[in-house]
């Protein structure tokens, strides 16, 4: 029995083979271990605690970011998908963008101007019109046709003498002789000729240099144009003889002003005065043509041949 059932500690292994002694730990040594288990206890504690709050960090920051960039729910989102609200920082577009306006939300552009409201057709009273007006001068012709260049009035001087004065027939008598300072005479030396097919009371005639004129400084004409509302043109054809002669524009007793000089030493000169004026109807066009200053003891003078309402 006791050669069929070997002892345990020899079963397996080689005849001949030791078997070592199992040593008990001493003391010391299960002090030594107790020590390296508790510090590895701690290791693994601090590390649980320190992946803890990273973790817990992680979260916060995705939090903190999942917050600022979604909507609260007193502010919903716009249609876009952009937060209604003002102030909050956004990353820079790759675009180029619209100049920023304190205020106004992201991709919001300023208002557009209020239209201006058409004034109504239908109006009862007309606007008054505008207060116009310019002066400027140009050449004579050698021929000038009255008739032709005056279509709604003109007036010419000096045909039968110095009183003698011929109209438009049928014209609007618009404009108007007022008055002459120092005393008015007759001439027929002008350069300039003139023709006209509709007056009165001289109905026609081919070509004629009459005109008038008045001598000293502060001697001239004084004449008026009445205004219909409507743009409107006046020629004035005048002269200096050794003088220099200034021609005064006005529209009404408080209206713009013009003026217009016009200078020989030696011999005479003529000029054409284009006149452009619009002001209410009634209203008056005052023209002043007088010597400013005279180069001669002899009668420097200014002259007036015709004038031409269009």
């Amino acid at each position: 029995m006791a050669e069929e059932n070997p002892p345990r500690a020899a079963r397996g292994r080689a005849p001949g083979h030791r078997v070592p002694a199992i040593r008990q730990p001493s003391g010391e040594d299960q002090e030594t271990r107790a020590a390296r288990r508790l510090a590895r206890t701690r290791r693994r504690r601090r590390w649980a605690v320190e992946g803890i709050a990273a973790l817990a960090g992680l979260l916060a920051l995705v939090g903190y970011v999942h917050w600022w960039s979604e909507p609260t729910p007193e502010q919903p989102a716009e249609p876009d998908g952009l937060p209604a609200v003002v102030g909050r920082p956004s990353l820079p577009s790759g675009g180029p963008s619209a100049p920023a306006v304190p205020g106004l939300r992201p991709r919001e552009r300023s208002p557009s101007p209020s239209p201006v409201p058409t004034p109504s057709r239908t109006s009862a009273t007309p606007p008054a019109a505008s207060m116009l007006l310019t002066v400027d001068r140009s050449d004579i012709p050698e021929t000038v046709n009255l008739t032709r260049v005056g279509d709604r009035d003109w007036v010419h001087w000096g045909l039968r003498g110095a009183r003698t004065t011929v109209r438009k027939r049928n014209g609007t008598a618009e404009i108007r002789d007022l008055d002459v300072r120092g005393e008015r005479s007759g001439w027929d030396g002008n350069q300039e000729l003139f023709r006209w097919r509709d007056g009165t009371p001289v109905r026609s005639t081919d070509a004629t240099p009459d005109g008038v004129y008045t001598c000293g400084e502060g001697n001239g004409f004084s004449l008026a144009v009445v205004a219909d509302g409507q743009p409107r043109t006046v020629i004035v054809y005048l002269g200096v003889w050794m003088a220099r002669g200034r021609l005064e524009a006005r529209l009404g007793d408080g209206g713009p002003r013009r003026t217009l000089r016009l200078e020989e030493r030696h011999t005479s000169q003529s000029t054409g005065a284009t006149i452009r004026f619009q002001a209410p109807r009634g209203t008056r066009l005052l023209l002043s043509w007088t010597v400013e200053e005279s180069f001669t003891p002899h009668c420097g003078n200014v002259g007036l041949q015709a004038v031409a309402l269009r």
